[in-house]
């Protein structure tokens, strides 16, 4: 009798409504190659949060932490092209063909881009103690101590770390790098006094300037944030110095044209929902919102451009 009602009930309620939430969900994993709860980690599950509705797909977070992104890259470069396996990926994508002697993939030729996510940008702090409040006041306070200057890498052949050695190139410094498997101890010896300087990304660091335990002193965007107006643009000092992390959406290569451009139009159509909006102003995050062709064109021209970088640098994997 009970189940007589049931259908009933079914039967009388709009299709739509009576079998949507019976109808089952095609499941794709997003793999990750960092831990959870980091910036990456953040930006996947916040995306599949979104996409899921708008695809009518369960999206689930698959993390894959180690040697820079490699190993969660090179599992989806072996996957399937129809959609089960995606990436989300960051600037290291373009940074490894160069700082890796030897990939178990091409960054280009096995992968779909199918959209440019965000960017986020970085910012050069130090302890109260040193004498500098602005970029140009560090490199004179760092030419008339050359090599009594320290700065923190959180992770050796990151964004952040080559726009480090790009600022002692550019602006011919003698500042020595001490590496950290991490920016939590990095700024952990920033703030302790043990350090002077950091660069670190804008979610990580954000509230540490805040609260005034580090000073901000240049963001290594081209332009100045929002969020600290009153901070310099490196590249006010450096003119053309502009290096920002970012991350994008990726499939196998050989996807369907036609699925690749659902998965894309559903990552950029999330990027406009409020919840994504307010994620990205926590996180510091600028939104990219990019398509197929025209994030395919960046993944290239970046991948040229942190070569170079790499290479004038002599950066090298731990």
């Amino acid at each position: 009798m009970q189940r007589r009602h049931l259908i009933r009930a079914l039967g009388a309620a709009p299709l739509g409504l009576a079998l949507g939430p019976l109808r089952a969900q095609t499941v794709s994993r997003l793999l990750v190659g960092a831990t959870p709860g980091g910036g990456t980690d953040i930006v996947a599950r916040s995306l599949g949060h979104e996409m899921g509705p708008r695809m009518n797909r369960q999206f689930v977070i698959d993390n894959r932490p180690g040697a820079a992104g490699n190993i969660a890259a090179a599992a989806v470069a072996k996957a399937a092209p129809d959609g089960s396996t995606l990436l989300l990926s960051y600037t290291s994508h373009a940074i490894n063909p160069t700082l890796y002697d030897k990939l178990p993939f091409d960054p280009v030729a096995d992968f779909t881009p199918l959209a440019g996510i965000a960017s986020l940008p970085g910012i050069l702090v130090a302890h109260p103690s040193v004498p500098a409040n602005n970029i140009r006041e560090l490199i004179a306070l760092a030419k008339a101590r050359p090599g009594k200057l320290n700065i923190a890498i959180a992770g050796l052949g990151s964004a952040n770390h080559l726009a480090g050695e790009v600022l002692k190139l550019d602006a011919g410094l003698k500042i020595t790098s001490v590496p950290y498997k991490g920016t939590g101890p990095a700024l952990q010896d920033v703030i302790a006094g043990q350090i002077e300087l950091a660069i670190a990304g804008v979610a990580s660091v954000q509230p540490q300037i805040r609260a005034g335990k580090v000073k901000a002193l240049g963001v290594t965007s081209a332009q100045r944030l929002p969020e600290f107006p009153d901070v310099p643009a490196i590249a006010e000092a450096i003119p053309g110095f502009d290096f920002s992390a970012w991350y994008g959406l990726f499939g196998p290569a050989g996807m369907n044209p036609e699925l690749a451009e659902q998965f894309s139009r559903a990552a950029r159509e999330s990027l406009n929902t409020p919840a994504m909006k307010e994620r990205f102003k926590t996180e510091g995050l600028i939104a990219m919102g990019t398509g197929r062709e025209e994030f395919g064109r960046f993944v290239k021209s970046e991948i040229q451009r942190w070569g170079r970088i790499v290479t004038a640098t002599g950066a090298r994997p731990e």
